[in-house]
């Protein structure tokens, strides 16, 4: 991998980890509608935003150990 793709590939996974980061502080700072343990759980769309997001950042880390493992 060219020094260009990894910072590309860095990039990127820096941008999925800031949206995590937002979703997650957005999510805390939304007031509960009931004090129940239901009230804290993220609504299914946010979970399969962020569960997306984690799927990307480990596909890239994962091509950049693939490619670092290959010289």
């Amino acid at each position: 991998m060219e020094l260009d793709e990894a910072s590309l590939a860095i990039g990127r996974i820096e941008r999925a980890l800031s949206r995590m980061e937002k979703a997650l502080t957005d999510r805390a700072a939304r007031p509960a509608a009931a004090p129940s343990a239901t009230a804290t759980a993220l609504p299914a769309a946010d979970q399969s935003a962020l569960k997306a997001e984690v799927a990307a950042v480990i596909g890239e880390l994962d091509r950049l150990i693939a490619e670092a493992d290959r010289g």
